[in-house]
């Protein structure tokens, strides 16, 4: 299959053109950028659930105050380890969307080459009998 040219999207004047165009989708390197971002986030939920367990023990004069900070402790590490997974799943569905679509953009480009001309959409595609 022979490949495509690609033009490199740092040219001068292409960053303008990307940015105010559809052909290229900009959504992918915004989504590794919201994930680091929601990622940064969920780990200082982890500290202040850290830091929650840590005061709950040093305010309580009684040893069942200080006992149940510890589950406190691991409850709130373990809420942020399964956020920290779901974000992530989420964030790949959106790079997998995102990855589908500049895969049919090059299997489109692909057929345009092997038929030799632009694909048309059929504007009149034939009826099916039954069909209300």
């Amino acid at each position: 299959m022979p490949k495509t040219p690609t033009r490199k999207s740092s040219e001068a004047g292409h960053v303008l053109r990307d940015l105010l165009t559809f052909e290229r989708l900009l959504t992918g390197p915004v989504i590794h950028l919201i994930y680091w971002a929601g990622l940064g986030v969920i780990i200082l939920g982890a500290f202040g659930s850290i830091g929650a367990a840590i005061g709950v023990a040093l305010k309580e004069q009684e040893i069942v105050g200080k006992l149940l900070a510890l589950p406190l402790a691991v409850a709130g590490v373990l809420v942020c380890f399964a956020l920290v997974l779901l974000w992530r799943s989420f964030c790949e569905f959106y790079v997998a969307v995102f990855r589908i679509a500049d895969d049919l953009k090059g299997l489109r480009a692909a057929a345009e080459q092997t038929i030799g001309g632009t694909a048309e959409p059929v504007n009149n595609p034939p009826r099916r009998p039954f069909a209300g």
